[in-house]
């Protein structure tokens, strides 16, 4: 489990390699409408653009204005060299969407070319 929800199988891979997830996938639809198995739409999960008049925000810049330099701590001792990847899952039926964490790697790829054993390497 990730934070107390179950993860994907796809989370047992090592942290270093490459992964490489299809497009298109077959999983289970929570949703009310569906609640069955049908083809969900992947795609990766990006941070939305920060609000400036979050509360938060508004109380940082006030605080910032006039004289006296930095008034808050800026973070600099940054230990992670990588992300959890956020897998985004749209169901094609009833367009309902839901969010699926996986491990942490350094290289992520959506929908790229398949390794297969034995085959030689074309230039």
């Amino acid at each position: 489990t990730l934070g107390g929800r179950t993860v994907s199988p796809l989370c047992r891979l090592a942290a270093s390699t490459m992964v490489n997830i299809p497009k298109t996938r077959r999983t289970h639809c929570p949703a009310a409408k569906c609640k069955k198995h049908t083809l969900h739409k992947v795609t990766q999960y990006k941070k939305g653009k920060d609000s400036l008049f979050a509360q938060g925000k508004r109380r940082y810049d006030r605080k910032q204005t006039g004289f006296g330099g930095q008034t808050k701590p800026v973070f600099h001792k940054k230990a992670k060299t990588t992300k959890k990847i956020v897998l985004k899952l749209e169901c094609t039926e009833c367009k309902g969407r839901r969010q699926l964490p996986i491990k942490r790697c350094k290289h992520f790829e959506l929908g790229g070319d398949k390794k297969r054993k034995g085959q030689m390497i074309q230039f």
